[in-house]
């Protein structure tokens, strides 16, 4: 469990830092052309909104002491192994290219 989560979180942290290295260049001119429509009114019309009274309820928002039972947690150091990531950014490796 422990192993699956810490490698989810490696993936995510690679993907993350893979899409903020990208060089984006554009190629083609693109162009859309929305189809084009006419309308005309029928009738005339006469909008009339219901009104509505309405009594909110009172909210009273405080705070008050209590005594609970809070677990004490300690921690200890231990050895895992993590997923180690590289990354080479667009501009590095076209800096590495021209070398």
């Amino acid at each position: 469990m422990r192993k699956a989560s810490i490698l989810i979180t490696g993936l995510l942290a690679a993907a993350s830092v893979a899409l903020v290295g990208c060089d984006v260049q554009k190629t083609q001119e693109g162009s859309v052309q929305a189809p084009k429509f006419e309308v005309s009114k029928t009738q005339e019309g006469n909008v009339n909104l219901p009104k509505y009274d309405v009594t909110t309820p009172d909210v009273k928002v405080g705070t008050t002491e209590t005594t609970v039972n809070v677990p004490k947690i300690t921690t200890e150091k231990e050895t895992l192994t993590v997923p180690t990531i590289g990354v080479k950014t667009a501009d590095e490796k076209k800096a590495e290219g021209k070398s």
